[in-house]
């Protein structure tokens, strides 16, 4: 290899380092600034666009940065901005926005078109939305000190309308955003 090439390899890690790190910082940063309840009956689920920088890292650099930028993310958030809600917190953060990344980064990582995008995404949104009822069913009660059943009947009217809005708005953001910012960022 080259002397230019090398040069050009190592200045390219070193811009998808900065990359990543800038978003677990707006990530963060996101969450501090903006989150509110959007369910009267619920007001612990709170809409917050922590995931839209995690999503374009996402789209940026696959699903394995973007799992990488979710997992910082979650523990500084989990320590820091959102620390009352504890590992439980972290967990369900981590575990939604970990599934959301995983399928939408596998779905757009090879073939990065509009439509790919398209797919990415709302797939993304809607596995975040299953999976977060899984673990609402096993969390919640934990943390909320609350029966099963009485989550069972929140999934309907709440935790699901909930999960979907905050996954589908965050991916629409993010994925309008990528388009913008993808040629300064990712050198082909």
């Amino acid at each position: 290899m080259s002397e230019l090439a090398k040069k050009n390899t190592t200045h390219e890690k070193i811009r998808k380092i900065v990359t990543l790190a800038l978003m677990v910082a707006m990530s963060i940063m996101l969450i501090y600034l903006i989150r509110f309840p959007i369910f009267p009956a619920a007001p612990f689920l709170e809409y917050d666009p922590a995931d839209i920088p995690i999503f374009i890292a996402t789209y940026l650099y696959g699903p394995i940065s973007g799992l990488a930028v979710t997992a910082v993310a979650c523990l500084i958030q989990g320590f820091t901005v959102s620390s009352s809600s504890g590992v439980i917190g972290i967990l369900m953060h981590f575990f939604a926005t970990g599934s959301f990344v995983l399928v939408a980064g596998f779905l757009f990582r090879k073939h990065k078109s509009n439509r790919r995008l398209a797919l990415a995404s709302v797939s993304g949104a809607l596995t975040m939305a299953a999976t977060m009822v899984l673990w609402n069913l096993v969390f919640t009660p934990l943390f909320m000190g609350t029966p099963v059943e009485a989550v069972l009947q929140m999934l309907v009217p709440v935790i699901i309308p909930f999960n979907l809005i905050k996954a589908g708005a965050n991916a629409l953001i993010a994925a309008f955003v990528y388009k913008g910012i993808r040629k300064w960022v990712v050198r082909d």
